[in-house]
């Protein structure tokens, strides 16, 4: 829900997320290659949800301030005046 309000991935590990969807799948793979309705049931949701986020990541990718961007605007409240003397 954070990356939906904030609009925003920056609290969203992509790593984390590629291996959720990469585990689920592969015991995915498993339980039908077996046949195992308990393995597929929870894996598959597993992948499921792997899905979304990096789906959600991608979405918001472009959305969010890169650490190093310059280019942020300051607000008013944060501008430092400097006192320089008119001599």
């Amino acid at each position: 829900m954070k990356v939906i309000n904030t609009k925003s991935v920056e609290y969203m590990p992509f790593f984390l997320s590629l291996t959720n969807f990469l585990n689920g799948s592969v015991w995915t793979a498993y339980a039908l290659i077996k046949f195992d309705i308990y393995v597929l049931v929870s894996n598959g949701l597993g992948a499921l949800s792997g899905a979304l986020q990096l789906i959600l990541y991608g979405y918001y990718y472009g959305s969010t301030p890169k650490k190093g961007d310059n280019n942020v605007a300051i607000k008013p409240s944060e501008l430092q005046l400097s006192a320089t003397s008119l001599v």
